[in-house]
């Protein structure tokens, strides 16, 4: 893989800004924290070079003097909203981050469930917090949030509010996912704080959209794809434009958000410390890519994954056409059109010459690895065994999993599971293959080279069952499929 981001330089200049904005603030800074704090698969697409857990490793270097603070909405406590890529509901998810981030060595004090109004299932959630040594604070709806800025910065707004106790000078502010209330408990602890004459700071931590790149540089765009069922877009700062004479690039959400801050800021202080949303960012990626051709074609290259994603969320009805129509119109803006793919274009020419669905796999130094549907085996199997023949060198001709251990579960499936398709999803096919390696060298052999299968591009010219989705996930293959016909 070519390297266009340098992760060692990220991670010292990274951690020096945020203890110089640390500094400047005096007692203590608030730093609401966006984004995946682990496995940021996203960044490391890219960026190459970015390693997918680079903000864990850059915190833990100033694990001595930080504490976290989870947000989570009562809202989505009560409703079981859904990490959609992990599948579990947020307050599980909040459990996980706790036992995950302790693990790492950074300290998790409290969790903020903000939103607060009596929601039955808050109780449980809280104590079960309270179980593995978490306090738990409770902030409230404010009325006309946030236009009535008076009301806000006041004893019945942000005053109303349960003050969070910490103890470090940098206090992290994440949250399972967007909507949790990271910035609003920052401006709530900033209220308190000043109260109790500790004059707080506050800034933002956001890898994307990155400020000192342009706006349609690829990188940018690539967020806006990631984010297109958000709708989200990146903007000119005008305010950092006007204050400086400097274009950098922000998104219209802080943007649009920045006056009733800055309102806020003055409510609290008399002053506002910041001129724009850029300059409360402290995100320093931008000035660690090292070779920017690499990070713009990784980023053309994730544009059209995610145009591929959103078809198959329409076509499944889980997004609306809106969303598709938003990735179209950024591949235009960045020249590229799914062909541009490689592995597209030789799945659809073998769809094409077989009659069914097909699969085509890149490998990582380059070569191209085909997988047809056979009468035991779908495109994905075809084309994972295919790949791991390849990369074992191992010949094509042989079998690396026995008939005789195929139609047992070909069996099981049909007769005894009720499916109509006897042919055996990614999973099966491990689990066969882990059988054989077992008296077979060629199966060990083969079975060894799955790790090489990270960071390879796959399509099928297919919907994909949970089954082989959570492989290729799992695996760390970077999938994209059409939506011809569902192999269930």
């Amino acid at each position: 893989m070519k390297i266009g981001f340098d992760n060692h330089k990220y991670l010292t200049m990274q951690s020096q800004h945020i203890k110089e904005r640390i500094s400047k603030f005096g007692d203590k800074l608030y730093l609401e924290f966006g984004g995946k704090l682990l496995d940021d698969y996203h960044a490391s697409r890219v960026l190459p070079g970015f390693a997918p857990d680079s903000k864990l490793q850059m915190l833990l270097q100033l694990a001595d003097q930080a504490e976290m603070i989870i947000s989570i909405n009562a809202d989505d406590v009560e409703k079981n909203k859904v990490r959609h890529d992990l599948g579990i509901t947020y307050d599980l998810d909040v459990l996980r981050l706790i036992g995950v981030y302790r693990e790492k060595g950074l300290t998790v004090s409290s969790v903020v469930i903000t939103q607060y109004k009596g929601q039955k299932s808050i109780a449980g959630f809280r104590s079960k917090l309270e179980a593995v040594g978490v306090k738990v604070y409770l902030h409230y709806p404010i009325a006309d949030y946030p236009a009535n800025v008076d009301f806000i910065v006041s004893e019945e707004g942000y005053g109303r509010n349960e003050y969070v106790e910490t103890t470090q000078p940098l206090v992290i502010v994440t949250a399972p996912g967007p909507g949790s209330g990271k910035m609003a408990t920052c401006l709530s602890q900033l209220y308190h704080e000043n109260k109790r004459g500790i004059k707080a700071g506050y800034a933002k931590f956001e890898t994307f959209p990155i400020w000192n790149l342009p706006l349609k540089h690829p990188v940018n765009m690539a967020y806006e794809s990631a984010t297109a069922d958000l709708q989200d877009v990146n903007m000119i700062d005008p305010f950092h434009l006007e204050a400086y004479g400097e274009t950098t690039v922000n998104y219209n959400r802080d943007i649009e958000i920045f006056p009733v801050l800055e309102a806020i800021f003055e409510g609290i202080y008399g002053y506002c410390p910041y001129k724009s949303p850029t300059d409360m960012g402290v995100n320093m990626a931008g000035n660690c890519i090292c070779d920017d051709e690499v990070c713009q074609e990784a980023s053309r290259q994730e544009i059209i994954r995610r145009y591929f994603q959103s078809a198959t969320r329409v076509a499944l009805d889980e997004a609306d056409s809106q969303e598709v129509y938003t990735q179209e119109l950024l591949m235009k803006q960045a020249k590229v059109v799914p062909a541009d793919r490689k592995v597209v274009g030789t799945a659809r020419s073998l769809r094409e010459q077989t009659g069914s669905a097909a699969a085509s796999m890149e490998l990582n130094d380059g070569r191209i690895i085909t997988g047809k549907t056979k009468s035991l085996l779908g495109p994905c199997s075809s084309v994972l065994l295919n790949a791991v023949k390849e990369l074992g060198g191992i010949n094509d001709a042989i079998d690396l999993i026995s008939p005789t251990y195929i139609e047992p579960i070909q069996v099981l499936k049909t007769q005894y599971l009720g499916s109509k398709n006897p042919r055996l999803h990614t999973d099966e096919v491990l689990i066969a293959l882990s059988m054989c390696a077992v008296t077979d060298p060629n199966a060990a052999k083969a079975l060894a080279q799955l790790p090489k299968l990270k960071g390879c591009q796959l399509h099928v010219t297919a919907m994909l069952s949970n089954a082989d989705l959570n492989v290729c996930k799992r695996l760390g293959i970077d999938l994209t499929n059409d939506n011809a016909v569902t192999l269930d």
